[in-house]
């Protein structure tokens, strides 16, 4: 059983049973928090879990992002403009948690996290509402006080392995993480591209040789077509990039239906789980 620390913190780990329960895979969209407001980023949610999304990532707007490529730090800079703050993010997962279902995710730089003070931020995250966290620029000495202070406050703290991620590292994240594994499927930053890693499958079954956490891959995810080929070799697929520049392109155009255009994105991308 994979599980996080404690059991009303568990939604992410009970999604996941279920689904494997059904063979079925998880789609994992990403929005960013504050973009283009809070308003229409409970919506996206909704629609989400309506579909029937495991879990959601919100990601946290931050200025000097490092694992974020132009389309997702565009959506950043331009919450920030707006004025966005962390506490707008808590608000809003407290406004939408009674009405959703899936699994929440805060992804937020450790540069933020470790200004807060890594015990208020995991309380105040889970007071909001969200059940796991992953800060993708954790430094190595940091990730094991971030992972029992995450467990202790009742959060999954997800773990990242990249294509570099040596085999020693793999597993010490491995027996860390708990929710499941983000396994990023291309060096670099965010962002689409043209094809998945082709040795994704060897990097995913290396990853369960250290443990039954469920295995989720991003980075560059963006069509049906990735997302059945990513789901071939693991339990679910996530995507960020397509999904932020499509709410670019409609506000760009001015689009008047900007949550159903998103939605019926979203729905597209899952067509890719049933091919799976």
């Amino acid at each position: 059983m994979f599980s996080c620390a404690h059991q009303n913190m568990n939604r992410i780990a009970e999604r996941f049973q279920t689904l494997r329960g059904a063979s079925k895979k998880a789609l994992l969209p990403y929005f960013t928090s504050g973009y283009p407001d809070c308003a229409h980023v409970e919506e996206f949610v909704k629609r989400a879990d309506r579909l029937g999304a495991g879990v959601v990532e919100i990601g946290e707007p931050y200025s000097d992002s490092i694992a974020d490529g132009p389309t997702i730090q565009q959506s950043f800079h331009a919450a920030i403009a707006r004025g966005h703050l962390l506490e707008d993010t808590f608000e809003m997962v407290s406004r939408i948690r009674d009405s959703v279902s899936c699994g929440l995710v805060s992804m937020v730089s450790y540069s933020i996290v470790h200004r807060i003070g890594i015990d208020k931020f995991v309380r105040d995250a889970a007071d909001a509402g969200f059940d796991g966290v992953i800060f993708p620029d954790v430094p190595v000495e940091e990730s094991r006080v971030c992972a029992e202070a995450t467990g202790d406050a009742g959060l999954c703290y997800v773990g990242l392995t990249a294509p570099t991620t040596t085999s020693e590292r793999v597993a010490s994240i491995a027996k860390t993480a708990t929710g499941f594994v983000y396994q990023i499927a291309a060096s670099g930053t965010t962002g689409e591209r043209a094809a998945v890693w082709s040795d994704l499958g060897e990097a995913v079954a290396r990853i369960r040789g250290f443990c039954d956490t469920p295995v989720c891959v991003g980075f560059g995810v963006s069509t049906a077509d990735h997302v059945r080929a990513v789901c071939k070799v693991s339990d679910g697929a996530i995507v960020g990039s397509a999904i932020v520049r499509r709410i670019g392109e409609g506000l760009s155009t001015s689009s008047s239906n900007l949550v159903d255009d998103v939605e019926s994105f979203l729905s597209d991308l899952s067509s890719g789980l049933t091919a799976a």
